[in-house]
């Protein structure tokens, strides 16, 4: 695959699976990755209902695909069809990226975590801190190996059902002994002081869904320390309420378009063995956003 008759002459099939998935930015991001490597190809967002799941997957080993991205709600019932998993989605317990082999058997991996650490900043060093997440669903699963990752000490899963999320809280303390996990309910949440970075895995502050909402007031994020980092993993718009009230408290802010540009060409080269240029990818992303 490094030479270059082999480039030309290869034509390369990906999508995306997931519902519903309007509003991805994952054809453009690829797209532009193919065509500045000069590479033959294309990507599609296919629209899959849970109970097309396995006629799409058929589908796309039928039709040559060499790999797909995968969104909610098939992150965790995607699973079933694999024949192995890198250690980032056997930590996670979700997928959002498969290689279809020559064999047409399926490889899965987690690249949101991958994503999620390299957005941040070179100089941020989190061994033995606290960190905050809100929400416990799979955004959060990924960002809990993430943080994990970088040693951090101990975290706070700040969630609005108790009772749904023990059950991740209790499969990442049974995963990893050494890292402590509290579960506390939304409403007890009075201070960030005691935390060095604080992530948003919910969809608040969302276009078309909770645009111009943030999950924090301005006295709450004005206790996180100054040095103290707000990450929000949503990327649409890029500065979100949240990011905006993190600018004016005088804390550094985390966007997610960041974590989706580089888990998306993570992904690009695990399907093709070639590393794209994130930039390109990002500015196609950008391009897309202005335009919606």
């Amino acid at each position: 695959m490094t030479g270059e008759t082999t480039n030309e002459e290869k034509y390369y099939k990906f999508g995306i699976i997931g519902f519903p998935i309007g509003h991805s930015l994952s054809s453009v991001m690829h797209e532009a990755a193919l065509k500045s490597l000069d590479l033959k190809g294309e990507y599609q967002t296919l629209e899959t209902k849970p109970e097309d799941l396995i006629d799409r997957i058929k589908m796309l080993k039928r039709d040559n695909f060499n790999g797909f991205n995968v969104t909610i709600p098939h992150k965790v019932p995607v699973s079933l069809f694999l024949s192995k998993v890198d250690e980032y989605a056997n930590l996670a317990g979700s997928v959002n990226t498969i290689k279809i082999l020559e064999d047409k058997s399926l490889e899965g991996f987690n690249t949101d975590v991958y994503g999620y650490i390299k957005a941040i900043p070179d100089d941020v060093d989190l061994k033995g801190k606290k960190a905050a997440i809100l929400g416990t669903g799979g955004a959060a699963r990924a960002v809990i190996v993430g943080l994990k990752s970088l040693g951090v000490a101990e975290i706070t899963l700040f969630t609005r059902n108790i009772i749904d999320s023990h059950q991740t809280a209790e499969t990442f303390r049974n995963k990893f002994p050494d890292l402590k996990i509290n579960l506390v309910q939304n409403e007890f949440l009075q201070t960030l002081e005691e935390f060095s970075i604080v992530t948003n895995t919910t969809p608040l502050g969302m276009r078309g869904f909770h645009a111009g909402i943030s999950p924090f007031n301005e006295e709450l994020i004005n206790t996180l320390p100054k040095d103290g980092i707000v990450y929000d993993i949503v990327y649409n718009p890029t500065k979100t309420e949240l990011l905006k009230q993190t600018i004016k408290a005088g804390r550094r802010a985390i966007g997610g378009l960041d974590m989706l540009v580089y888990q998306g060409a993570r992904a690009f080269e695990i399907w093709t063995g070639i590393k794209p240029e994130p930039d390109k990818m990002k500015i196609a992303a950008l391009e897309k956003l202005l335009d919606s």
